[in-house]
């Protein structure tokens, strides 16, 4: 009973998150956002203290359930184990923990933290890890799935369907993507929970409580016939059948060592009541009962928490590219560069959701996979809010529309020698008339000559750096309009 709810349980919160990630639409946030939220590091960095309390909570009553129920890293791995025995059964065994690697990596973890090395917080953070194998992977799949859909209801007149591009957001990081995933395939297949009990920060975070949980997996040394089942099917190679003991710190409460024995030597249950096993356990515990309570207390936790570039006919159509920012653009609610560097953990979640194509993986080295803005596929839209919406760790603070116009991320700056207009040739002035906030004019390039070519003329007081001007530039590779961040965001 108690491995059929965590079974269920798991179920729910893996497609759910899969369906956060893979979903464009922006459907899927309206009712999944909260599985977010829910996890353990991205509530940390969101001082979400809710969450934070009940995951205490959880974890010092029921043990580490979060790993194997709210984790979809930790979900994806005993997929990945299940497979494993598939192939060979009983194929698990006893082994210390491995404290000289656990420990330093939770340390390294902190100090890149600290440090503001983005890259390898990013690289350590179990949803991150699984944030990037869904965008990356598996949202591009799901789109050519839906356009194929599109295609054939297009057909048969319907508009059921509508068909999105489908692009790399960023090579360095696709290869990242599959690396761990590739990674954890391995571990997961050789020896079940390797990952989760041997270099995930999270996992051995909450191992300190999960010593001292009320609810653990006991031995009943009296029934116990020595088979060594329970061993050799415990992912987490935290069960000694010889001694009858169980390393709590690394158990995941997964239930498959109660579920193997034949003898009924263990028991999920409470410190009460007196047995002559070497770990007390209660005599004629129900343990439907307990597996009830385990999924009542886990349901009620987790309640809580463009259109096409034309070119107009002045330019020759080449792929626009982006300029080399010397300040990178930040979504707006990010506050500031260093905010949002210190808050974000890289999931890609808001790169998944953004409508418009303007967020994507950065590749530079020290904040690798940090979502950074781009104006060659999009801009960002005075109304469109979603990035703030959906970020679970803080660091896009929730702004409505209202206030998002009036947050300046950057100012537009014009290399006039570029510009079509300032060549004389040709009269552009897009930048101009797709400004939201007007704050471009077309001025004479002399200003004691009204009949001279005219150039873009950058209000930077009015200027919010949406990035419209440098999106709808015709001008190739590079627009002749670019968009400079700030590092601390003002209003306007």
């Amino acid at each position: 009973m108690l491995r059929t709810i965590r079974i269920t349980l798991a179920t729910i919160f893996l497609v759910g998150l899969t369906l956060l990630f893979l979903d464009f639409t922006g459907t899927a946030h309206q009712w999944l956002s909260w599985m977010a939220k829910a996890q353990a590091l991205e509530a940390i960095l969101a001082l979400n203290a809710i969450v934070i309390v009940a995951l205490v909570v959880l974890t010092l009553v029921f043990g580490r359930i979060y790993c194997s129920v709210i984790c979809p890293l930790g979900i994806m791995q005993d997929i990945f184990g299940w497979l494993g025995k598939k192939a060979k059964k009983n194929r698990y065994t006893f082994s210390p923990e491995v404290k000289w690697l656990r420990y330093p990596m939770l340390l390294l973890m902190i100090v890149a933290f600290v440090a503001g090395i983005g890259s390898l917080v990013q690289l350590l953070a179990p949803y991150s890890a699984f944030g990037r194998i869904m965008t990356m992977l598996f949202q591009p799949l799901w789109q050519l799935g839906n356009n194929v859909l599109a295609s054939i209801a297009e057909r048969a007149d319907s508009y059921a369907f509508y068909s999105v591009d489908v692009w790399l957001k960023s090579l360095p990081v696709l290869l990242i993507a599959v690396a761990t995933l590739v990674l954890l395939f391995v571990l997961a297949w050789r020896g079940g929970r390797t990952y989760c009990n041997t270099v995930c920060p999270v996992g051995t975070l909450l191992s300190f409580l999960a010593r001292f949980s009320w609810l653990k997996v006991r031995f009943d040394a009296d029934k116990c016939k020595n088979c060594s089942l329970c061993t050799k099917n415990c992912k987490a190679s935290c069960i000694d059948y010889k001694t009858h003991t169980v390393d709590y710190s690394r158990c995941v409460v997964c239930g498959d060592c109660i579920a193997k024995c034949k003898f009924g030597a263990l028991k999920y249950a409470g410190p009460s009541g007196s047995s002559q096993a070497r770990t007390s356990t209660p005599s004629g515990v129900d343990s439907s009962k307990r597996a009830f309570l385990v999924g009542t207390a886990l349901a009620t936790t987790t309640a809580l928490a463009q259109d096409k570039l034309v070119d107009g006919g002045l330019a020759t159509i080449k792929a626009k590219q982006s300029p080399k920012r010397l300040t990178p653009l930040t979504p707006p609610g990010s506050q500031s560069f260093r905010h949002f560097a210190q808050r974000c953990t890289g999931c890609q979640l808001c790169v998944s959701k953004c409508p418009n194509d303007v967020l994507r993986p950065s590749t530079d080295l020290m904040h690798m996979m940090l979502p950074e803005m781009s104006y060659d596929r999009g801009w960002c839209r005075p109304e469109c809010t979603r990035c703030s919406e959906v970020c679970p760790a803080g660091a896009i603070k929730l702004i409505d529309e209202e206030e998002k116009t009036s947050i300046q991320m950057g100012h537009a700056i014009v290399v006039a020698k570029e510009c079509i207009s300032a060549q004389g040739t040709d009269e552009c002035g897009n930048c101009a008339r797709h400004c939201p906030t007007g704050a471009i004019t077309m001025v004479p390039s002399d200003p004691a000559d009204d009949l001279s070519p005219s150039v873009p003329a950058i209000n930077e007081a009015q200027c919010i750096g949406c990035g419209a001007c440098e999106y709808v530039c015709p001008v190739r590779p590079l627009s002749a309009i670019h968009v400079e961040g700030h590092e601390v965001h003002r209003h306007v």
